[in-house]
């Protein structure tokens, strides 16, 4: 189950390494992982960089530490928080994980439309009239991923929303991790220019239906994209 550490970022490495044992269903939650010792040991290391790695594991909400006591496994879809994601995406055997993927582009589709809602609600953003400028004009779909980025980040901030802000950061965190695999799946969305400059016009105009039927509209796109290509992978899975 382990492997020995390369002798480059050792804490980050055996962090990786207990968190894909945690997640993958090495350890049902609510039972002990090894001792420091023994995971000094298992992983060729030594206890500082575990003892490192332990600390993020229990900032990230993966374990409990208990001194005087055992380490014990949580269980992470009760108690995590959305930096796990990326983790999840990606199977113990490398393959994607496209239930979490669906489920990371529902949370998009479901959340976009409150944050474009809420935007518009406070009218006359110039930084989404300034993101949105550029989507006037013809580009290719590498551009058109990169303004898409823009023009959404400025509306999330434009919401004055810290929750919004922060499930963004989560979900862009995801998103970026795979953006040469997700421009062609979300072709349909980011080539829709005019919808996204329907979406930037409604919030300045202040109106939040407009916005919210944009932002659904949008995202809706890429989800069914991408779901296709989801639907292809599942299919060729023996």
């Amino acid at each position: 189950m382990f492997e020995p550490v390369p002798r480059k970022s050792l804490p980050d490495a055996v962090f990786d390494q207990l968190q894909s044992a945690i997640v993958g269903g090495a350890y049902e939650p609510g039972a002990p992982l090894p001792s420091e010792r023994e995971l000094s040991e298992l992983l060729q290391v030594n206890r500082n960089a575990v003892r490192e790695a332990l600390k993020r594991l229990a900032q990230a909400r993966l374990i409990a530490i208990r001194h005087g006591g055992a380490t014990r496994v949580l269980d992470f879809r009760r108690h995590a928080g959305l930096d796990l994601l990326p983790a999840l995406l990606v199977r113990e055997d490398g393959s994607l994980d496209t239930a979490v993927i669906r489920d990371v582009m529902a949370m998009r589709s479901a959340l976009a439309p409150a944050v474009a809602a809420a935007a518009a609600k406070r009218r006359g953003s110039e930084a989404v009239a300034a993101a949105a400028e550029p989507l006037r004009s013809e580009r290719t779909l590498d551009e058109l991923q990169a303004l898409s980025l823009q023009l959404w980040e400025a509306v999330v901030d434009a919401s004055g929303n810290l929750a919004f802000r922060l499930a963004f950061n989560g979900l862009t965190g995801v998103y970026g991790r795979f953006i040469p695999l997700l421009t062609q799946a979300l072709a349909d969305e980011l080539g829709d220019r005019a919808g996204h400059l329907a979406l930037a016009d409604a919030i300045q105009a202040g109106q939040p239906d407009a916005a919210r039927a944009a932002a659904q509209q949008l995202t809706d796109r890429g989800r069914v994209g991408l779901g296709r290509i989801l639907d292809a992978l599942d299919g060729a899975t023996p």
